[in-house]
């Protein structure tokens, strides 16, 4: 059994007033606690702690250590605070970067609220920013596509190993921990699909895979990745030198190379490949709730039902609409979809969460 990519939060220093039991840095470790004895993802436990930290340093500085102390012009201080805040770069806060730290807080005090710590929620009636529906930064052309994925060195173990992990990425459009989580069970070469076990929102969902993507993946399995098993064999899908899992950060630094040194005039990691699949999908007149499900999304807002769509109709879809095909021509009869800004929206929101 393949051990998880990563098993434990990262440990961050202490923030405000650790002394006081009833301090916010206090009722924020008891959260945080109430979130992982609730099954919640490791990766969701970590955002969130970072995200309150950010308002215990600055209630800190200002005299404030406990949640009795918050109200609603205090919160409305930290909002304006994070509008005009300016990062080393001199770039102010996405509006979406905003929007995600006012929303941690409003889901803590509404826990503190049900504790019976606070009376109400005074983030409750906050005024959230507006959150842009933009379109990505940088999405790969299919010709560009081809260009990067000709980049790796495919007379090398590693090399023929990032061919196959951009090929996966440009097929699927999945999340770099989704991809560095897969392990040699996870591919059915005969269906042409593969399993993503604990993706985002520990979910399963099985997808389409393009058969290049399969080849190349065949190709890795055959003649690169018994030379990178060390020892006992982990079972992961892509190992590293060392016959381990990826880490996430290795993947990104991984991917931005080869599209650097692609040399098509553009900048993105491993995230890009999710917008560029979405978006040529969407070009060649795929419905957007089956790449809505192809890439994991529980529902484009909240507010909106998610329509499930079976595995056959996924991969028929994916394989008319993929420009990654073996020189394939589909058509299908689906009407496009309203939506199609809301998709890519939410890919870059969740480009700002990584």
């Amino acid at each position: 059994m393949p051990r998880k990519v990563q098993d434990r939060p990262k440990l961050l220093p202490p923030a405000g007033d650790v002394r006081d039991p009833d301090s916010l840095y206090h009722h924020m470790l008891r959260y945080l606690a109430h979130l992982t004895e609730r099954n919640f993802s490791l990766r969701t436990v970590e955002i969130r702690n970072e995200q309150l930290r950010y308002l215990i340093l600055w209630c800190d500085e200002r005299g404030l250590t406990r949640p009795q102390q918050l109200d609603r012009p205090i919160l409305e201080a930290y909002q304006r605070h994070l509008f005009y805040y300016r990062k080393k770069n001199g770039e102010p806060l996405a509006a979406t970067n905003q929007h995600q730290r006012l929303n941690a807080i409003d889901h803590w005090l509404h826990w503190l609220v049900r504790q019976g710590h606070l009376l109400y929620n005074p983030a409750a009636d906050l005024d959230m920013p507006r959150v842009e529906k933009r379109l990505p930064k940088a999405v790969l052309s299919a010709k560009e596509a081809e260009t990067v994925l000709a980049v790796p060195d495919v007379g090398t173990a590693l090399g023929l190993r990032d061919r196959a992990i951009l090929e996966t990425f440009y097929s699927t459009g999945m999340r770099r921990m989704e991809l560095a989580a897969l392990t040699v069970h996870s591919i059915d070469l005969e269906r042409g699909t593969v399993m993503i076990r604990q993706g985002k929102g520990k979910k399963d969902r099985m997808i389409p895979i393009g058969e290049r993507a399969l080849a190349w993946i065949e190709q890795y399995q055959t003649s690169a990745r018994p030379d990178l098993v060390v020892g006992g064999d982990a079972g992961f899908l892509f190992l590293n030198s060392m016959g381990g899992p990826l880490g996430l950060g290795y993947l990104t630094m991984m991917v931005r190379e080869y599209v650097d040194k692609a040399g098509i005039g553009k900048e993105g990691s491993c995230h890009m490949w999710r917008h560029t699949v979405a978006t040529l999908m969407l070009e060649n007149g795929a419905d957007t709730r089956v790449i809505q499900a192809m890439l994991g999304h529980a529902s484009l807002e909240s507010t909106q039902i998610y329509t499930q769509v079976s595995i056959r109709h996924l991969k028929e879809v994916h394989t008319a609409t993929h420009p990654g095909r073996f020189g394939k021509e589909g058509q299908h009869d689906l009407e496009a979809e309203p939506n199609a800004a809301e998709l890519l929206a939410v890919l870059d929101l969740e480009a700002e969460e990584e």
